[in-house]
């Protein structure tokens, strides 16, 4: 007789699948699904699940996932209950499905396991979704639905999808029950509490109650115990005595390194400007708080390690990591908002809170969402007052109200509220001069005024006012230079960079090239010193790329070609390191454009055209990518960017590419917002470019009243 061909069984249900597996006689409570990458939690969750006594009061109640039982074993785990039989899967698939639950500790690594997602595919075919419970061990849930951190999910593909009735994937996400166990999420404690709750179908609240309850009477028994075998042992109850002291002495003396860590040895690094080492001193302490539980810290060390979490977002922000430095800080608000629950009336607890709010409003302040900005100034404002309100005579908070009026300023001046910035500044800069006055040798003091000099000069140039901003730009930058040569500290040098800057633009625009260049050189200089202490410092290396172009720009007015084209060629390559850096900020694209713009404006005075336009014509559309509604600035470098575009068509003798071009600069300039004296000379240009003489003559007559003579 022939042999048949055996045919591959199509749309095998999930009944018949499940009758084929080997009967096993022991049925289990849940499954545990993990990586054996993740043994040492895994290890420790199968412990504890199987050690777990519900509370009397809770067993045998009937809840909506059946009777509660007393003790939750057993567990299922491939590494102790399977036997030597030689078809492994087929065991896994039985053990499933005489699970009731399943528990899968999700991490990178168990979403990469094939296995793992085939352990979930196979109970889920044959149980409801909230059978299927997740452990956060590591990594994000749902990481893959944002661009750049799919390397970061932790959730396998069968556990983020729903299943139908017939054991087939949908394409509705699922939304199963999770504990984070990670020290940022529940913590250890709470998370397997929240887990155990999911399968019992009780509330957490519940467990956590009964927890402490069994707690204090375990606590009240050992008491009890210690008092009657005192009076029988009391050799024995002055040894557990000491130890215990010795134990809290221990503690006291972490503690106090720990305080050391954060406080001493983080401000003598600071001045040296090591991200290393600053990030080692983070990393240690979380270290440290990472084997307690952080739901059982003191107020001491739930500061502290917040502090660590703030130190840490600070060094990755100096990296130019805004997602991990953003994700730090909300984790150290998160900490320092519990600090102030705990002592609502701490002007302290407030202060650290406050900081964390500053840095998130600043974060989306450099991503251009000034709303939200907006909305965190205000609220640092708002706890800087309740500080004074409740210490008023401490200076300390007092600075930090003028800090917040400053900032808040900042946002007003980036929104283009020009008048209503200058004055908030001219307020946070009296209020700091009368500080100083009472106490001229205080560095703070002499920070802050330096500061506010600072902002006001930018606030006075907005409006036109370039005798009062070239006065206080000339103050500023003095009183960096004297605090520079007295302490030495890094941080003023890195000040200073942008406060010469600034003040060799405000030279340039009144025409003062050869003051202009001085101050570039000077900035120059300075970035260099900076990015050879810490190469990796992407705002120190940011600085020096726009020093470098502010004085191509010069140089290349002025008729220096050569030594622009060097210019150019340095703050290029700089660019081009950045924006080989994982997170990207907008200005380093923003600075790709005005590289581009640089090059095409070289190549056409050395005579080549066509690369000129090459150059140009790339600079618009990484120009666009920068352009945001929040940011007319942006929208200018577009402008520019076709200006000049026109600019070279006209010299090739292509007079309508020439007029489309600058048709094109000008329809992309914003209309009704205020503009800044640079931002007007370059509408004036457009428009005379494009014959509308009568509008470019207005725009001049206001510059020349402003005192501006930059040229093109």
């Amino acid at each position: 007789m022939a042999k048949l061909a055996r045919l591959t069984a199509i749309g095998r249900s999930a009944e018949a699948e499940h009758a084929r597996m080997p009967r096993l006689r022991t049925r289990y409570y849940a499954f545990l699904s993990y990586s054996h990458k993740d043994s040492e939690l895994s290890d420790w969750l199968h412990r504890e699940l199987e050690r777990f006594r519900v509370p009397h009061s809770l067993a045998g109640k009937l809840t909506a996932n059946g009777v509660v039982p007393r003790r939750l074993t057993p567990i299922f785990r491939d590494q102790h209950d399977l036997s030597a039989g030689g078809d492994l899967a087929e065991e896994i698939k039985a053990a499933l499905a005489a699970s009731q639950f399943l528990v899968v500790l999700c991490s990178p690594t168990a979403a990469k396991s094939r296995w793992t997602n085939q352990e979930i595919e196979s109970f889920k075919r044959t149980r409801p979704e909230g059978c299927v419970l997740a452990a956060v061990a590591s990594g994000e849930p749902f990481a893959t639905d944002l661009p750049g951190h799919e390397d970061e999910e932790c959730f396998p593909p069968a556990l983020r999808y729903k299943y139908d009735r017939r054991g087939h994937q949908t394409a509705k996400r699922a939304e199963p029950l999770a504990a984070d166990f990670r020290e940022e999420g529940d913590g250890r404690r709470i998370a397997f509490l929240k887990l155990v709750a999911g399968m019992l179908g009780v509330g957490l609240d519940e467990l956590v109650r009964r927890e402490q309850t069994r707690r204090q009477r375990r606590l009240a028994y050992l008491a009890a115990a210690s008092i009657a075998g005192m009076a029988v042992t009391s050799t024995l109850a002055v040894a557990a005595l000491q130890a215990r002291n010795e134990a809290r002495d221990q503690r006291r003396e972490a503690e106090g390194l720990v305080a050391f860590m954060l406080g001493d040895l983080k401000d003598k690094l600071e001045p040296i400007g090591r991200l290393d080492a600053l990030d080692g001193v983070g990393s240690r302490v979380l270290a440290y708080y990472r084997k307690q539980d952080a739901s059982q810290l003191t107020d001491a060390a739930l500061s502290q390690r917040s502090q660590a979490l703030t130190l840490m977002a600070q060094v990755a922000n100096a990296r130019g990591d805004t997602q991990t430095s953003l994700k730090l800080y909300s984790e150290a608000m998160a900490g320092t908002a519990e600090a102030m629950r705990r002592k609502p009336d701490d002007p302290q607890a407030i202060f650290e809170h406050a900081q964390n709010v500053f840095y998130v409003g600043e974060i989306a302040q450099n991503d251009g969402d000034l709303r939200k900005a907006e909305a965190s100034m205000r609220e640092y404002q708002r706890l800087a007052r309740q500080m004074v309100a409740l210490q008023p005579d401490s200076m300390k908070y007092r600075m930090e109200v003028q800090y917040a009026d400053a900032d808040l300023g900042i946002v007003l001046y980036d929104q283009r509220r020009f008048p209503e910035s200058v004055s908030q500044f001219s307020d946070a800069l009296g209020t700091m001069d009368a500080i100083l006055t009472a106490d001229s040798s205080n560095k703070d003091y002499r920070q802050g005024v330096a500061e506010s000099l600072a902002w006001l000069a930018d606030a006075e140039r907005a409006v036109g006012n370039y005798d009062r901003a070239i006065a206080l730009r000339q103050r500023n930058v003095a009183l960096y230079n004297q605090l520079l040569a007295q302490t030495g500290d890094v941080q003023y040098r890195q000040q200073l960079i942008p406060a010469t800057r600034a003040l060799g633009y405000l030279y340039a625009e009144r025409g003062q090239q050869g003051l202009a260049a001085d101050q570039f050189r000077a900035s120059v200089a300075q970035s260099d010193m900076l990015t050879a202490v810490e190469p990796s410092n992407t705002l120190w290396a940011q600085y020096g790329y726009r020093d470098r172009m502010a004085l191509a720009r010069l140089l290349i007015i002025t008729g220096k070609h050569d030594e622009a084209a060097e210019q150019i060629s340095a703050a290029c390559q700089t660019v081009g390191n950045l924006m080989k850096r994982p997170s990207i900020k907008p200005e380093w694209r923003s600075g790709v454009s005005s590289c581009l713009r640089l090059r095409a404006q070289l190549a056409l005075t050395g005579g080549n055209k066509d690369q000129a336009l090459s150059f140009a014509t790339q600079a618009v559309p990484i120009a666009a990518t920068v352009h945001t509604a929040d940011k007319p600035a942006d929208a200018f470098q577009v402008a520019r960017a076709y200006r000049l575009i026109g600019d070279i068509q006209r010299d090739r003798g292509e007079m309508a590419a020439a007029q489309s071009a600058w048709s094109a600069a000008l329809a992309v300039i914003p209309k009704n917002v205020p503009e800044m004296p640079d931002e007007i000379a370059e509408h004036a240009t457009i428009l005379r470019r494009l014959g509308q003489q009568l509008k470019a003559q207005s725009f001049a007559a206001k510059l020349n009243g402003m005192g501006y003579r930059q040229t093109e």
